[in-house]
């Protein structure tokens, strides 16, 4: 029988052959939480539940608003590094270390063949390393503190294959919409995504992570691509053992079956921008018009990582962000942000083009601190999501853009087409 990533997953967690639409219960490797993580603790109690099943299946990584921004928040930090502490729980990432989603995979989690789940929707991100991952609700994870196990049904899967080489200004973000832009918010709506094709393979892991990140945005259960020789590389750089042949294992057989199987030539797409209020409103930035901004975000576990910063310090080089518009810039995790230290000249151009630099987290994305928006205002983001209220307030609008259309617009005040 010819399985998908998808299929070949869940029947070896569950221990026997399944088929999309199949019930299953099974133990993931690892269950995600992060500054909710008191709301489900308190959730686990009401359950009745005291002691976790297994300490090491949880990984609780602080970054929503961190540091904290308000008493309220303070107590919820507090609860959460004393349930780790009674609890035994080692995998445990206190504010500072940055982003759930970019800081799971950096130390390992997120890995070919594991199985995790998380109460965030973005926990879809570990998919460009070969794991399977998906979000779930905060009941469900309290559920798994409880009894190690989750029931899940076997998603049908689809294939995009992206092919071609981009155009020198186009990246990960703008190929991305214009998929959205193609199927819509709700076109792979619970299925798997398995990414392919030679453009696919020419992507460094941080360029696939935008495609998997997002692939909850058009509705996917999960995104997979499939291991090789860059997963290989980044997680040897990392010190953590890779087997090649065992990372092999789940790549999905040749002649699986799909319920769609989309082709795109990535040569044909331009610069792409998401107008608000959806992920899916989108064309090209030349079509969007003159629109002024107020606001630019670059990072987020979408695109903060450190070929993002580089983008757009070189573009800022010796130059000024336009008059009335602020640049926030977010790494995505400690370990970004001290690469971008030692390669001075990331921080030292933003800055010095009136930039800001960010704590890693998550803050300004969803409208807790650090670039809440006011009415009326603009913001040209590198997130994911630009519905209404997103950033803090739901008579903003919010833009989303690669990291080289975010810069051009901060030069200009407008949104602009990056010329690299």
């Amino acid at each position: 029988m010819k399985q998908t990533f998808a299929e070949k997953i869940f029947s070896k967690k569950a221990g026997r052959t399944v088929v999309p639409g199949t019930i299953v219960t099974l133990k993931p490797d690892y269950v995600l939480t992060h500054d909710n993580t008191a709301a489900i603790y308190s959730t686990f109690k009401k359950m009745g539940g005291v002691k976790v099943d297994n300490p090491d299946q949880l990984l609780i990584i602080l970054d929503h608003i961190v540091p904290a921004a308000n008493e309220k928040a303070a107590q919820n930090h507090q609860t959460i590094r004393k349930f780790v502490a009674e609890q035994g729980i080692r995998n445990f990432y206190d504010v500072g270390r940055g982003i759930c989603h970019q800081v799971a995979v950096e130390e390992g989690f997120g890995f070919p063949g594991n199985f995790l789940v998380g109460s965030d929707s973005h926990t879809v991100t570990y998919g460009a390393v070969g794991a399977f991952s998906t979000g779930i609700g905060r009941s469900e994870a309290a559920g798994i503190w409880a009894t190690g196990a989750i029931w899940l049904k076997v998603p049908e899967s689809m294939k995009i294959i992206l092919r071609g080489e981009p155009k020198k200004n186009v990246f990960p973000k703008d190929v991305l919409l214009y998929i959205a832009m193609k199927i819509k918010a709700d076109g792979a709506l619970y299925k798997s995504i398995e990414f392919s094709g030679d453009y696919i393979d020419n992507l460094d892991v941080e360029g696939r992570m935008v495609f998997t990140n997002m692939s909850v945005e058009i509705g996917a259960k999960n995104a997979y691509m499939a291991p090789d020789k860059h997963t290989e590389e980044y997680f040897t750089r990392r010190g953590i053992a890779y087997d090649p042949v065992k990372a092999a294992e789940l790549i999905p057989d040749p002649g699986a079956e799909y319920t769609e199987i989309l082709e795109i030539d990535v040569a044909e797409i331009d610069p792409m921008v998401a107008r608000p209020h959806s992920v899916d409103n989108v064309c090209r930035v030349a079509d969007a018009g003159r629109i002024k901004v107020d606001q630019v975000l670059v990072g987020t576990c979408t695109n903060g990582r450190i070929e993002d910063l580089r983008i757009v310090a070189r573009m800022l080089e010796n130059k000024k962000i336009a008059h009335g518009t602020r640049l926030l810039v977010l790494p995505a995790s400690s370990e970004v942000y001290l690469q971008a230290l030692k390669e001075e000249f990331i921080f030292k151009n933003i800055i010095n083009a009136g930039g800001i630099i960010l704590n890693p987290g998550c803050g300004p994305c969803l409208g807790a601190h650090e670039g809440v928006m006011a009415p009326g205002e603009v913001t040209v983001s590198t997130a994911n999501r630009n519905f209404k209220g997103r950033m803090g307030c739901n008579q903003a609008d919010i833009y989303l853009v690669s990291p080289a259309t975010a810069a051009a617009t901060a030069l200009n005040g407008f949104l602009t087409v990056p010329e690299l």
